[in-house]
């Protein structure tokens, strides 16, 4: 890269990976173009209803990012705009991007929707895949960012013929109506790519035995999506199509448009089908008035996330019906107005089945627009028509300085996509490190208002939430309530609090009414509180004038069928909030100097790749690892699943890591104690030496699965092995040529010890047979599985090795595999489901297809950061969809088999996006602290020191004069310390007696 980069970046898509990739990117010192098409951005994730396994409302836990994206200095949006070319090299490229015209001036535009109400024409609303009608003028979805309204010039009357109709222009109260709008062409110089362009739901039309078309009442996922959601056609109510009636049975179609190589001619698994559909199938219980049954249709379920089996497990228990079987067609009832399901189920018999509604669980394609342009930049792309990429590069376009991420590069769900737009940002940040802060711009807030002589004057805004907390509580009641509370002089309720219009109206309105202190009532605090807060600080307030009373998780969610109490407990949640943010003061916005050096734990291919990538960016590295070694499980691999010498990438990365002048390798240590916090951390090591740092990385690998003694004749016969153990025995070439392979599956996983889907495994095995049937085509190989779940383009293999002719057997949870001793060999014996007997194998080689298992020192490991763990001994992100890199402990970050088993190509972009979440920290010189910190009162304190020794932060001491002291910069606002103080000398900022005891009596009141 020859001069001095752009500092600027561009990224294509504005669903959710293209959003986290431009928050990545201009929160760590980069200015971001967002090019999305359609007016508003969000993606397919702001069509969901929910998200799983935490019932989070999509839109809104999408909406805070949106919002910031939307309104960060150092992020442009540019909606309605198509990527035309993009030329030039890594550091200089131009790209051609033509604006759409959206006829509504969006500096001028309100949000007030007039222009919509006196629109005379009406269409299919292409948000809700055409199951309602919008205005010609529309808002994308209730919550759009930006929140601005365009016209649509194929239907609109007045653009279609000049001279007519025009009611629009005439009633918009802000002039905001540009008939004349026209087509833009820009060239915009950045310095390098991120393609996040998503994918487009597969069109079953083209495939008959659905039915769908022609039966009203089948429909899509996407279109069930909607039909669920509160901002949807139905307003969450959910009815049929053809007759509004509510069903009493739903089918679901799994692998339509996937794993599909005659009629849909998509060879690929989709990936996130099958849990969406569950997840689909637990919801649409939890809306029906009386009782539904929901049955699912399936070949293989591939749960194979992190908490997707425990998913699947409880919505068994909860009444969903799984059947494994193979659907013939769907016709329509002879009757009456329900549909007959023909399907061929595991034992080969043809069975029929009537159900009220059918949900086609369609897969994901590329755009052809999108095909288009990526063929058009000479990237390369795969057989399946996705961008092509390498499993130590998963992150990297065939052309230099461009990158992907999210379902460009293949189907992926929610996690995996925001990992891979973070990742996508750490390789932007290493390229364009120089260029950093070279075009941003910085936040300047108005000076604050001094509240402290002003009585209480408190704002409480009451969200509806859609029907979330609206269909169980009487918001508009509890708003009523709100408004006789002591101190409370403004009321307001809102459909959506977090929506961008709410929002501006909120500051707005805390300026105009005078407001001192601020109340929301809604959702959880976790991801919203942020949003809240920063809106309070425009508005001129200090951020901690807030409180937010959860009256959706704590009640319209825990008392669903109970609305009266839940309607009364929303008002206690209310009136506790009021009486505790009446007694809050302004407090200081703490700060911390960043230590710029990063410490990573773990030496397999996740910590290397976290090194580098920060080492690359210009931060010192320190990287510590247990063993001798470098280089962790890849070391055992013999290739990657797509055939990539695994080897050959492990010392690849070893050599430039021992070739970086700024990553320094620990070897033979652990951690063994860790104080301070964000932007400060001091780690003790095992050998005696001590590490100040801003950041941590946690990449300490995972083990695979040993089975006991005894277990499948494991460690009774040398004919048994695991997938580990054979890896090793190809690589040094003493497989032999066994007549007969057997391979166990899920041995180690999906049982009560370790109930989790490994992931991995499957693949691993098919890859293993694949191996032994081409260097030995005359063996018989046998796959005795459960599920097998090769997903998204490992689907592949699992077709390569039937043409093989591996011969696959399924085997019931309940009827595993026997393998015995008999005489000097191995008998195995499974219940074949077709032939309804057993069927006995006499392999010469057992092949055991273990799991992988947490590492006992995980959880101590964590410990140390004030990290967690989940319940299956895996390190626990902050939040599955949104921070899936990111602990809750801040400036703590996680990747690789530490997280959950993955395969190499997956940990690699998991590390890459650790770094980049890290170099966020890294790249400023300080970073905000804790504001809610211990506050000493010296005239009661009497130096016990207590408090020193139970501050998990070692952020109190005893001073010189006798007296406790607080380094703020090191409190996290625990409370270990007021809890321990004898003397009642040590309390919380907006957290002391007189607020909390204020809250208690407010929950008292009659």
């Amino acid at each position: 890269m020859a001069g001095n980069p752009k500092g600027s970046v561009l990224v294509v898509g504005g669903g959710i990976a293209g959003v986290q990739a431009a928050l990545d990117l201009a929160d760590s010192g980069f200015f971001v173009h967002l090019v999305e098409r359609s007016p508003a951005i969000g993606g397919t994730m702001s069509q969901l209803d929910k998200t799983f396994p935490t019932n989070d409302c999509s839109a809104c836990i999408l909406s805070p990012k949106l919002v910031e994206c939307g309104r960060h200095l150092n992020i442009e949006l540019i909606t309605l705009g198509e990527v035309k070319s993009i030329e030039g090299a890594p550091g200089r490229f131009m790209a051609e991007i033509v604006e759409h015209p959206r006829y509504v001036d969006p500096e001028r535009c309100i949000a007030c929707g007039t222009c919509a109400e006196k629109c005379p024409k009406k269409v299919e609303d292409p948000f809700n895949f055409g199951l309602n009608k919008r205005k010609a003028i529309y808002l994308r979805y209730p919550q759009a960012v930006p929140l601005k309204y365009a016209i649509d010039p194929k239907h609109c009357i007045r653009i279609q013929k000049p001279g007519k109709c025009g009611f629009c222009e005439k009633v918009c109260p802000a002039g905001a109506i540009r008939f004349d709008d026209a087509h833009r062409t820009r060239r915009i110089e950045v310095g390098s790519v991120i393609l996040a362009p998503g994918f487009r739901p597969f069109d079953p039309s083209l495939l008959d035995f659905t039915g769908y078309g022609r039966l009203p009442d089948v429909v899509t996922s996407m279109e069930f999506e909607r039909l669920l959601s509160p901002s949807g056609p139905c307003s969450g109510h959910m009815i049929r199509p053809s007759d509004g009636k509510e069903p009493r049975r739903i089918a679901w179609l799994q692998c339509v448009g996937s794993r599909d190589i005659n009629r849909a001619c998509h060879g690929y698994c989709s990936s996130v089908c099958c849990m969406y559909a569950i997840k689909q199938a637990v919801i649409a219980r939890e809306h029906a008035s009386g009782e539904l049954e929901t049955h699912i249709f399936f070949m293989d379920m591939r749960t194979h996330g992190k908490g997707f089996e425990r998913y699947f497990q409880k919505a068994e228990e909860e009444g969903v019906r799984f059947h494994r079987a193979r659907v013939h067609s769907v016709l329509p009832s002879t009757g009456g107005d329900s549909m007959v399901l023909r399907y061929v189920g595991e034992t080969g018999g043809v069975l029929e089945a009537e159900f009220d509604l059918v949900v086609l669980s369609v897969g994901l394609e590329m755009e052809p627009e999108t095909v288009r342009l990526i063929q058009e930049m000479g990237i390369f792309m795969d057989d399946d028509g996705f961008v092509s990429t390498a499993s130590d590069l998963p992150l990297s376009t065939s052309r230099s300085g461009i990158f992907v991420c999210g379902a460009a590069s293949g189907p992926k769900d929610i996690p995996q996509s925001v990992t891979e737009a973070s990742g996508a940002a750490a390789e932007v940040q290493a390229l364009l490190s120089r260029a950093r802060w070279s075009e941003t711009k910085t936040k300047e807030f108005p000076e604050e208002r001094n509240v402290y002589a002003e009585p209480p004057r408190i704002g409480v805004f009451v969200c509806h939430c859609g029907i979330n907390i609206a269909g169980v509580v009487d918001v508009k009641e509890v708003a009523r309530y709100a408004a006789s509370l002591p101190g409370v002089i403004f009321v307001q309720d809102n459909l959506f609090s977090c929506s961008q219009d709410t929002i501006q109206r909120m500051a707005e309105t805390i300026k105009e009414q005078g407001l001192n202190r601020v109340v929301v009532a809604s959702c959880t605090p976790r991801t919203h509180e942020p949003l809240f807060q920063e809106t309070l600080r425009e508005a001129g307030l200090n951020k901690f004038l807030f409180e937010m009373a959860n009256i959706r998780d704590q009640d319209s969610w825990v008392h669903m069928d109970q609305p009266e109490k839940a309607t009364e407990k929303a008002k206690d949640l209310v009136r506790m909030a009021v009486a505790k943010v009446a007694g809050h003061r302004p407090l200081p916005y703490n700060s911390v100097e960043v230590v710029r050096r990063a410490l990573v734990v773990g030496g397999g291919m996740a910590g290397m790749t976290a090194a580098l990538a920060l080492a690359d960016q210009g931060f010192p590295v320190v990287l510590v690892e247990k063993e001798e070694r470098l280089g962790g499980n890849a070391l055992g691999l013999v290739s990657t699943w797509r055939g990539e010498d695994a080897a050959e990438i492990v010392k690849k990365t070893i050599g430039a890591m021992e070739d970086h002048p700024l990553v320094e390798v620990e070897l033979g240590a652990t951690v063994a104690g860790v104080s301070g916090s964000m932007g400060r951390f001091k780690t003790t090591l095992s050998n005696g030496r001590s590490i100040e740092h801003g950041v941590a990385i946690l990449a300490t690998g995972a083990l695979p699965y040993k089975p006991a003694r005894g277990e499948f004749l494991y460690g009774l016969h040398p004919g048994v092995k695991l997938l580990n153990e054979v890896d090793d025995e190809i690589r040094s070439g003493g497989i032999g040529s066994p007549g007969q392979v057997v391979f166990i599956h899920c041995v180690g996983s999906r049982n009560p010890e370790h109930p989790y889907c490994s992931r991995v495994c499957c693949t691993h095995a098919i890859k293993q047979a694949l191996h032994l049937k081409q260097n030995h085509p005359a063996i018989d190989i046998f796959m005795l599985y459960r599920d097998i779940r090769s997903y998204g383009p490992h689907e592949r293999l699992y077709l390569e090795a039937r043409k093989a002719g591996i011969i696959f057997v399924r085997y019931g949870e309940e009827t595993p595999p026997a393998a015995e001793l008999e005489g000097e060999g191995i008998k195995v014996t499974v219940q074949e489901p077709l032939l309804g007997r057993p069927l006995v194998l006499r392999p010469d080689l057992l092949v055991l297809a273990n799991g992988v298992v947490p590492r006992p020192d995980a959880g101590p490991l964590a410990q140390f950061f004030k990290c967690a763990v989940d319940t299956d001994g895996f390190l626990l992100e902050a939040h599955m969809k949104l921070r899936p890199v990111d602990f809750s402990t801040e400036g703590v970050f996680l990747a690789g088999l530490c997280h959950y088993p993955k395969p190499l190509d997956e940990s690699v972009a998991q590390a890459k996006a650790a770094a980049a979440r890290a170099a966020i920290i890294l790249s400023r010189e300080r970073v905000p602290a804790e504001s809610i910190t211990a506050v000493v009162e010296p005239g009661k304190c009497t130096g016990c020191g207590v408090c020193q020794e139970v501050c998990p932060y070692h952020a109190i001491s005893v001073g010189v004069g006798g007296k406790a002291e607080v380094d703020t910069g090191l409190c996290k606002g625990c409370g270990a310390c007021v809890s321990g103080c004898r003397s009642d000398a040590v309390t919380l900022g907006n957290l002391g007696n007189q607020e909390i005891m204020a809250q208690i009596e407010a929950a008292l009141w009659e």
